[in-house]
């Protein structure tokens, strides 16, 4: 009887063992949207106050999309996602999205990550930490290298953070922010 016994227990034991390293090889790591997202040349214009932009190129080598909702920085209070549409900066509230096996590219005069409300001066040569987060709630850390840019000289008028806080940058006019 004790063999009995004992010889259902190990096929028991084999059956549970086998069904566990069944699920486990089964199951395919899955990469997060940020981990398919490789980012190159990322860097922010040098400014002494208020508002500056981030830049860089996003490569998604991933097999799907990649939406990048938000970011957020140590240097800034706000970080906003924005587009050009007509000639006007605006805000853009879906996202930015990033195909599968494409290259999106934040510049200025186009999209581009607007950091506002700045806590400090950014000077040409320090690093500036950015971090992404994607709308499968996955983050990527981005350090982006603060630069001197002639290009887009902006005036923000007398109140820089007028507009920000709406869905519309019509303050601004035609004006760059990067």
């Amino acid at each position: 009887m004790n063999s009995l016994v004992l010889l259902r227990s190990l096929a028991v034991t084999a059956v549970s063992a086998t069904a566990l390293l069944g699920v486990g090889c089964s199951a395919s790591p899955t990469s997060t949207q940020a981990e398919s997202i490789t980012v190159h040349d990322a860097w922010v214009k040098a400014v002494d106050a208020d508002m500056t932009s981030a830049f860089a190129r996003l490569s998604n080598d991933g097999a799907a999309d990649a939406k990048l909702l938000s970011a957020t920085s140590p240097v800034s209070r706000v970080v906003e996602i924005h587009e050009v549409v007509d000639g006007q900066m605006q805000t853009k509230d879906d996202g930015l999205l990033i195909p599968a096996g494409a290259e999106v590219e934040l510049h200025p005069g186009a999209d581009h990550l607007m950091l506002m409300e700045l806590r400090e001066p950014l000077t040409p040569g320090s690093d500036v930490e950015i971090v992404a987060t994607f709308e499968d709630g996955s983050q990527l850390p981005i350090t982006a290298q603060v630069r001197d840019f002639a290009g887009a000289e902006e005036d923000y008028g007398p109140d820089p953070h007028a507009g920000h806080g709406s869905d519309s940058h019509a303050e601004h006019g035609s004006e760059s922010h990067g």
